[in-house]
């Protein structure tokens, strides 16, 4: 017996859980983009990885079969390779890829051999799509305009531009520069060439971008099932910096005009042909120029062109959609509560009802040719991103495990939610993370988080920007809140914020921080906060109104919003929020800038940008640091010459984390300074 309990305490510690660090994270392999093949048996995919040595996300293409199996990697070659679309027979995949140095359309068997280059664009290809005859490949590419597919006239310019010595931008318009980019004098446009290579045709020629830039979700564009046309998204208003207009247009797949064929006056987005090819459905906003109102999905009945709403009786985002294979249903996805489920309703009309719903984030949807089968991606706030299976009303199974074996050897606590009452009786929705090894008898600092957005929201859903399970195994309470402005909770929730950032959001963020100070595990006197963008706002607006909080993280923060206004690209936003110009409202401006109330900042800050940030200007951050440091409060920053809103580099990301914890612990950690003595009052007068 005496030998065994040796035993045990030598083998102990290789069987300890580690804490889940930025270093694990970076461990972690990220799976999406599911894509059934037309047989129903086998499951494309796409793996990124992450090379922290090299500083580079490495992608590739891989299989599962739809009934289970081990997953089987069949791209080699490159560094990125992504996008896999099945050929209707099942038998070829096309992808993009940059093995050949750019990123080009590939073909390969759906083994992954016999790999052959299909397009050779100095202006480089993506997003490809197999039309259903067999016969096409839809692709975009940045081109000029007044070159369209001619390759030997885009090279031309390509080399001049590179060649010149003169770098110098000239705009006569606005939205001249969009998130990380300058916009340059080429456009994406939507491209078709045979199956087999050959000419090229730009299907969208003109000054637009064809589809219109987007940071991810279902696509902008769409082939008909009989090959005949390609729905696409394109802007229709001249002044796009100030415009959410977009609306669906249809051209042949030979090349041709295109045609209009919505007239709503906000977003129209995502479209998709039912397999039958009777309907065409998409995501639409109805009010104009507002980035957050409510995405519905509708439906036309392409013969007779009406038009029909078929969620106006679910107040949630439709964040994706699919159409069942025959064509009677669609499935979609909405955010709901801290959670995205998978939700069905019919063509005919009727109500909405839940196919799936658990404590997670369900997305990227799809369903095999004979109906019986889901295959979705789902996560949720302890596990990233894997592919699983539904069969009937059956339950799920997961189709990969890319990240069992790490996550088995880290502890990441589950989600906690909480609701609180606001000071007007709204009920806030927050979820919180204990640390690993939590033990109840012990107090733990806090470590608030706030979104972004601000019509954003925290849920059961993995993130590599802002980890909470990174924060917790540093020793932090996380907690993240949902203020009013969050998406999930009604649009009525969502609206509140407008022209409100500083008012209830605030007082919501306060009674969810007076709710967690009365808990037992925690030390009250020990809580900071930390957010990004609206986040970030709310950092800044914290610093000028409390000084509970020990500590403050402002990453890309919208500090002063009049010069905010001024320097933004994508001036819908603050036309909606702040109810026009700062000429137009000028009171409004300042009463909801933090720069307003710098002379009663009081809280060490660490103030954190990228040079490459247009959505908030990096220079929001050096007037903070600036304030900060004129009023000789502790603070520190840390700009990135090589990011934009987000950090998304490895080791960027590596030093972004570290140098957030070590501020963070620096203030919570440290001993309580001592009272002050009681200042020396005047002798009484005799």
């Amino acid at each position: 017996m005496l030998l065994v309990l040796l035993l045990l305490a030598v083998a102990a510690p290789v069987f300890a859980q580690k804490p889940f660090d930025v270093d694990a994270l970076l461990q972690l392999a990220r799976v999406s983009d599911p894509q059934v093949s037309p047989d129903g048996r086998t499951v494309a995919f796409t793996v990124q990885t992450v090379d922290v040595a090299a500083n580079k996300k490495p992608s590739n293409i891989y299989l599962v079969p739809v009934a289970g199996g081990d997953p089987f990697r069949i791209t080699h070659a490159g560094a990125v390779n992504e996008r896999p679309r099945w050929s209707p027979d099942s038998r070829e995949i096309a992808f993009i890829s940059d093995r050949s140095g750019s990123s080009q359309v590939w073909l390969m068997n759906a083994d992954g051999t016999n790999a052959r280059q299909i397009t050779f664009l100095a202006t480089e290809a993506g997003g490809v799509l197999y039309s259903p005859d067999g016969k096409s490949l839809v692709f975009t590419s940045e081109v000029y305009p007044e070159c369209g597919a001619g390759d030997g006239c885009n090279k031309q310019r390509l080399d001049a531009e590179k060649d010149s010595k003169v770098q110098a931008r000239l705009y006569k318009s606005l939205l001249y520069r969009h998130w990380t980019r300058w916009q340059s004098a080429r456009r994406s446009h939507l491209m078709v060439v045979p199956v087999e290579g050959g000419e090229i045709a730009d299907l969208t020629p003109g000054n637009r971008d064809v589809p219109p830039f987007s940071l991810g979700g279902p696509d902008d564009y769409a082939i008909s099932p009989d090959s005949g046309e390609v729905c696409f998204t394109a802007i229709s208003d001249d002044q796009p910096a100030s415009s959410t207009n977009t609306d669906l247009y249809v051209v042949p797949i030979a090349g041709g005009e295109a045609k209009k064929i919505t007239t709503n006056p906000g977003a129209d987005n995502s479209p998709a042909y039912s397999p039958d090819g009777k309907y065409l459905a998409w995501r639409a906003q109805v009010r104009p120029a507002y980035e957050s109102d409510r995405w519905r999905l509708m439906m036309l009945e392409r013969a007779s062109g009406k038009a029909t709403p078929l969620t106006d009786g679910v107040d949630r985002w439709v964040t994706d959609f699919t159409w069942a294979p025959d064509s009677t249903r669609l499935f979609f996805t909405v955010e709901d509560r801290g959670r995205q489920v998978l939700q069905m309703v019919p063509v005919t009309g009727g109500g909405a009802r839940t196919i799936v719903s658990a404590a997670s984030t369900v997305d990227e949807v799809r369903v095999t040719p004979d109906g019986k089968t889901l295959v979705y991606t789902q996560q949720t706030g302890s596990r990233p991103n894997e592919i699983f299976a539904a069969q009937g009303g059956g339950s799920e199974r997961p189709l990969t495990h890319f990240n069992d074996a790490l996550l088995a050897e880290c502890q990441l606590p589950a989600l906690e939610e909480f609701w609180v009452e606001a000071a007007d009786q709204a009920r806030i929705h927050s979820f919180l993370i204990k640390p690993p090894g939590f033990q109840p008898d012990h107090k733990y600092p806090v470590l608030f988080l706030i979104h972004g957005g601000p019509q954003g929201a925290w849920g059961q859903s993995w993130t590599y920007r802002w980890n909470a399970q990174v924060f917790a195994a540093a020793g932090f309470v996380v907690v993240m809140p949902n203020p009013r402005g969050s998406t999930g909770y009604g649009q009525k929730f969502i609206d509140e914020i407008n022209g409100d950032w500083g008012g209830k959001p605030y007082e919501d963020i306060l009674a969810v921080a007076d709710y967690v100070a009365r808990q037992p595990y925690v030390n009250a006197d020990k809580m900071a906060a930390a957010g990004a963008s609206y986040g970030g706002y709310m950092i800044d607006w914290i610093l000028g109104h409390t000084s509970r909080f020990k500590a403050l993280v402002s990453h890309a923060g919208v500090y002063d919003l009049r010069s905010e206004f001024g320097e933004t690209e994508e001036l819908w936003f603050p036309l909606w929020e702040f109810h026009g110009a700062p000429w137009d409202n000028p009171e409004l401006y300042a009463s909801l800038s933090p720069s307003t109330y710098a002379k009663a900042f009081r809280t060490p800050t660490l103030v954190t940008g990228g040079e490459l940030d247009f959505r908030v200007p990096y220079g929001q951050g050096l007037q903070l640091f600036t304030a900060l440091q004129l009023q000789k409060i502790p603070s520190k920053l840390l700009v990135f010459p090589d990011e934009g809103h987000w950090i998304g580099k490895p080791q960027n990301t590596a030093l972004w984390y570290h140098t957030v914890l070590d501020w963070v612990n620096e203030w919570t950690n440290k001993p309580p300074a001592p009272a002050p003595a009681p200042e020396a009052q005047p002798a009484p007068k005799p």
